[in-house]
């Protein structure tokens, strides 16, 4: 008598339109952020480290500004010591910031139409929850497949 052999499911997974997928989806959750009152110098060592910016918060977590390696040399080029500046004193307040239910399309729109190249990520009560940069939307888009693209 021949045994019957159980069809296994197989789940199929449709990869998602890449417009349509949404910042949480790519950010990093995992955000190294400051304090108003972190020294450039430590600001600058987390950028040797890979960060070309960092998010800027308060005690609540609140998204207050963002130093980029451009305030720090703006710093320097202005005379300071980064070991005697602060990141409340260089940063630049209240930065583009968008929420995770951003749809990849809308972002890229945005991240085209400026010099941004990482956008903090913040939620409803504008306390940061992730970051996502223009090599994450890129590193997305080609794992969604070509086909994704917009047509000329």
């Amino acid at each position: 008598m021949p045994t019957q052999t159980k069809k296994k499911r197989v789940r199929v997974v449709k990869k998602r339109e890449f417009s349509s997928m949404t910042v949480k989806e790519v950010m990093e959750p995992q955000v190294q952020s400051v304090h108003l009152r972190t020294k450039g110098d430590v600001i600058a060592s987390l950028m040797i480290e890979g960060f070309g910016a960092v998010p800027v918060v308060d005690k609540q977590q609140t998204l207050a500004g963002i130093v980029s390696e451009h305030d720090l040399l703006a710093a320097i080029d202005d005379g300071h010591r980064l070991g005697e500046v602060t990141a409340g004193e260089i940063m630049t307040g209240n930065p583009y910031s968008i929420r995770p239910d951003t749809n990849l399309g809308t972002l890229v729109h945005v991240l085209r139409a400026s010099d941004l190249v990482r956008v903090p990520v913040v939620d409803a009560q504008d306390r940061l929850v992730g970051i996502i940069a223009r090599r994450d939307v890129l590193r997305t888009y080609l794992s969604a497949g070509s086909s994704n693209g917009k047509r000329k």
